[in-house]
């Protein structure tokens, strides 16, 4: 709990434990960079380069709605690293299934 009493925030797309289960997961796996980049680019909030942090990263109340659609609670879970890999291998294959 913070000082004003509400529950600390870990979980935001820019969290240290976030970008850690992210960029961790995806570290070791080069053929899933591509289809990170471009999901990157979908789920970023437009003008994202006008913003601190200056990444692609998606808005707020969009990682919150994901968060909690995927693990409950009130949105502030930090994604697990093997659901990164299988979202991630997932939107690549969806993306060469929608180039055929």
């Amino acid at each position: 709990m913070t000082a004003r009493g509400e529950a600390a925030h870990h979980g935001g797309p820019t969290s240290r434990p976030t970008m850690k289960a992210v960029v961790g997961a995806l570290a070791r796996r080069p053929w899933l960079w591509p289809a990170a980049v471009a999901e990157a680019a979908r789920l970023a909030r437009p003008g994202w380069w006008h913003r601190w942090p200056l990444l692609p990263v998606p808005d707020e109340q969009l990682w919150r709605f994901r968060m909690e659609t995927a693990y409950g609670g009130t949105g502030d879970a930090v994604p697990e690293g093997a659901d990164v890999v299988s979202f991630i291998a997932w939107c690549s294959t969806m993306g060469r299934w929608r180039r055929r």
